[in-house]
């Protein structure tokens, strides 16, 4: 990787890719775009960042990035509610923010997946893709759109010869992020960045950290009956005081 654009890297796991990559003497030069300003203190030689708002109509912005061999797009949020608390607008702007940009981008760079040569491409998307999520229903339903998108995608990619593919970063919670209103913090969420990385590198096309650890477990239950872990879901969010953090 040389030119990476990152998108949604002004803060939490997008920056701290760009950080991460920035350390690399082969990397030249890091775009760093999101609707939030780079502050200075995480400035770096070889960031240059812009500000677009991902729910702008005209993508034309894009088309300066030609000269990138990676993308990896961060950009997302979402707040732990039950959804007859949300506005109709919260549930407009995530689908706008945490899901069409992707589809757009993707089409938008979809040539350099289709090229032969190296293209590395990375979604942060959330395990919640993968399983009911009380009191995160839009959020959940942002990110299973996406992974399914990736998924159907990726098998085009295969079938046209292509040796490119979408990564799906599919974690639980991150410490250390500014997601759900957090504060970032580089040190806390290095490791996972250059987990990321590697994985990006490895043009590999799904990691869910801590699988083994937790997921997988989760995930079995959960397909073996959905509406049980869905309940369960429930309980462990309401018993873990995570709805008192909003």
């Amino acid at each position: 990787m040389k030119r990476i654009l990152v998108v949604g890297g002004a803060n939490g796991i997008g920056l701290s890719i760009a950080t991460e990559l920035s350390k690399r003497t082969e990397v030249e030069r890091i775009y760093i775009v999101d609707k939030a300003p780079l502050l200075e203190e995480f400035n770096h030689p070889k960031f240059e960042s812009f500000q677009f708002d991902l729910t702008n109509e005209d993508y034309s912005f894009f088309e300066r990035f030609t000269d990138i061999n990676a993308l990896m797009i961060t950009a997302g949020f979402g707040k732990l509610a039950l959804f007859k608390d949300v506005q109709e607008s919260y549930i407009v702007n995530s689908f706008n923010v945490n899901t069409i940009p992707v589809l757009r981008l993707v089409h938008k760079f979809y040539g350099k997946l289709e090229a032969h040569e190296n293209f590395y491409c990375g979604v942060m998307v959330s395990i919640a893709g993968f399983m009911s999520s009380p009191f995160f229903a839009v959020y959940g339903a942002t990110k299973a759109a996406l992974k399914i998108f990736i998924e159907s995608v990726n098998v085009e990619l295969k079938k046209s010869g292509a040796t490119n593919c979408v990564l799906n970063v599919s974690p639980g919670s991150l410490k250390g992020t500014s997601f759900t209103a957090g504060k970032t913090d580089l040190s806390v969420t290095a490791p996972m960045a250059n987990a990321i990385i590697e994985r990006l590198e490895a043009k590999k096309d799904l990691f869910i950290p801590q699988y083994e650890e937790i997921f997988k477990g989760v995930l079995e239950r959960y397909h073996l009956d959905f509406r049980a872990e869905g309940m369960h879901s429930y309980e462990y969010k309401i018993k873990s005081g995570r709805m008192n953090k909003q």
